[in-house]
């Protein structure tokens, strides 16, 4: 399968969306401390947090890594195609982005990422662009895009949750 989009890798840079998508910013505040970073780190990297939050993972890997092939699946009936596209792993940045494949029913990519800031605290950004690409998410318009600021959220508190006790 091949990616469904151009703009392969966009969201490595901070801000980018390119011309004809929606893009997606959501920052949730996970807790402080070197602990909690790596736990969380270690969440988004292994596909825990996906899990955590209630949608089905199949991947060819254990853990993230560019090529790597991935299937989310919504609601048990809604299969969406994709592949890792990039990954980061360093002191205080990690994470990955990965970007849709052909039946997905977006077109676009969306990462991932934990950092911890210098005062210790430890933040998930969830960027994204995206456009519809089926029937029935163009047809959802409005509501396709608040379901997908909500799935960020969610993958917020789903972290948080992972994460409960470790702060120092």
């Amino acid at each position: 399968m091949s990616f469904t989009y151009e703009e392969v890798g966009a969201t490595r840079e901070a801000g980018t969306c390119p011309e004809g998508y929606h893009s997606l910013h959501v920052r949730t505040r996970i807790g402080e401390g070197e602990e909690v970073f790596r736990r969380a780190a270690e969440a988004i990297l292994t596909w825990e947090m996906h899990r955590a939050v209630g949608v089905g993972i199949e991947a060819d890997k254990d853990r993230a890594e560019p090529g790597c092939d991935v299937t989310v699946t919504l609601a048990g009936m809604i299969k969406a195609p994709c592949r890792v596209v990039w990954t980061v792993d360093e002191r205080r940045r990690a994470g990955c982005a990965y970007g849709t494949l052909t039946g997905h029913p977006e077109c676009g990519e969306e990462a991932f990422v934990v950092d911890r800031t210098g005062d210790g605290t430890v933040w998930l950004t969830v960027t994204a662009f995206s456009r519809p690409a089926k029937w029935y998410t163009r047809a959802g318009g409005m509501a396709a895009r608040q379901f997908q600021h909500a799935y960020a959220r969610r993958c917020g508190t789903a972290l948080r949750k992972l994460c409960a006790g470790l702060d120092m």
